[in-house]
């Protein structure tokens, strides 16, 4: 399999916030490519079951924070929230494909519950940082869906059917593929 270059549009950081936040992402990224090797669809589990928290934390204090100073909120709320229940829809999609042990499961547990804790004390105390990881976790999901995709071309994973629930949420064709709702990733990734 070919290796893919990392996303063209990769943000360099700035400053210490940035850096904090990218050095973080490399670190679960180097966590996940360690426990899943080469397993894409169980890898896509964990990845999304992180990717799912940032929007519903902060949806949650933007809620808070529009009900606190009696302002709108000017959409972030529905955005944030959105995001959260997209990302949700491709660990939906990832658990039928991958269909993960009682072991994967219990691990999911386990990121989940330390991602978002941690998410939403850093999203308190800097929420910059809090977006920043997000900007860098998109560009590793685009990184993995690509050598996914790559590995699916080659022939390594088989282009299996897509789960209905990906076809009703994505409104995808009935013959729908694994490619097809990877390409639909991409396209809610850019």
């Amino acid at each position: 399999m070919s290796v893919i270059p990392p996303p063209e549009r990769h943000y360099v950081p700035r400053d210490v916030r940035d850096r904090i936040a990218y050095a973080f992402v490399k670190f679960l990224r180097f966590f996940a490519d360690t426990f899943f090797a080469r397993r894409y669809g169980h890898r896509a589990v964990v990845l999304e079951t992180v990717a799912a928290v940032p929007g519903m934390v902060g949806g949650a204090l933007q809620h808070l924070r529009s009900l606190r100073r009696m302002k709108s909120d000017h959409g972030w709320i529905h955005t944030l929230l959105d995001e959260a229940e997209n990302e949700r829809m491709h660990l939906m999609t990832f658990i039928q494909i991958a269909q993960p042990s009682e072991l994967e499961r219990w691990l999911v547990l386990l990121v989940q519950g330390v991602f978002y804790n941690f998410f939403f004390l850093l999203y308190l105390t800097s929420p910059k940082t809090a977006h920043r990881i997000v900007g860098y976790l998109e560009e590793e999901a685009v990184y993995s869906y690509s050598e996914y995709l790559a590995g699916v071309d080659n022939g390594v994973y088989a282009n299996v059917p897509a789960p209905q629930v990906a076809i009703d949420y994505w409104q995808l064709a009935p013959d729908a593929r694994l490619r097809d709702v990877n390409h639909e990733f991409a396209d809610d990734l850019t």
